[in-house]
């Protein structure tokens, strides 16, 4: 699919009469053409997952990635709030446990299938696309979201604009509502959400948030995270 963004709307000229019945109807009619454009985008098969957490996500992280086979088709990115040098250290650890390669993630570097991609604590990390359509990640020091940074919401807005309905997400423990934003986006999209189940949440926070929002499509406990994620990677969770 196209990455191309939409085209910058023409501002009012300073003259123009005011007109505000009918701005709000063409306002409207804008909406609903964003609308049905993206409804058009056929979900194909995931090229990503990306996975947001927080309070008990070094615990879950440790549950879930050493599951992750080898053979696993996708690249994994993974917001986890953390300060800086300790998301370093959490990737060691899990890397050393796990067949798939567990790095913190570094700016430029492509999404390579295998390979799961810690944020940096103390920074924000997207996924852009390159002339070729490969994910790469790009880490920056814009202001924090939600408190945060990194920041789930901002890596999932950047997945939903350059990757439509070409990932699966996952939303796990944690405090707040971080994630949720994005994960409307990306419903928006056509992507399928797990959220992990309150029982074996430490904190059942933002799963919670993106639940009530209505945009998981899967509640599961944190045993079953990793295997669902593999069969999204069918289209379905």
């Amino acid at each position: 699919g196209s990455t191309a963004a939409p085209a910058t709307r023409p501002a009012a000229t300073a003259n123009a009469k005011p007109a505000m019945a009918p701005a709000s109807h063409v306002q409207a009619a804008e909406v609903q053409a964003d609308m049905a454009k993206y409804a058009a985008v056929k979900p194909g098969r995931p090229e990503m997952i990306v996975v947001g957490v927080s309070t008990g996500g070094p615990a879950a992280l440790g549950e879930i990635i050493p599951k992750l086979p080898a053979s696993l088709t996708v690249p994994v990115l993974v917001v986890q709030h953390m300060p800086p040098i300790f998301t370093q250290t959490l990737a060691e650890n899990l890397n050393s446990r796990s067949a798939v390669t567990v790095k913190e993630a570094e700016h430029g570097e492509l999404a390579l299938p295998g390979t799961v991609y810690i944020a940096p604590g103390g920074h924000q990390m997207k996924v852009m696309a390159n002339s070729n359509g490969v994910p790469v990640i790009e880490i920056t020091d814009d202001p924090p979201e939600n408190n945060c940074r990194p920041a789930v919401d901002y890596l999932f807005r950047s997945v939903s604009i350059n990757f439509p309905g070409k990932a699966s997400a996952v939303i796990l423990t944690g405090m707040g509502s971080d994630g949720t934003l994005g994960l409307k986006l990306l419903k928006r999209r056509g992507c399928n959400v797990i959220g992990q189940d309150e029982s074996t949440c430490v904190v059942y926070g933002m799963p919670k948030a993106a639940f009530d929002a209505g945009v998981v499509d899967a509640v599961v406990p944190l045993g079953e995270v990793a295997s669902r994620m593999v069969t999204s990677l069918g289209g379905r969770v």
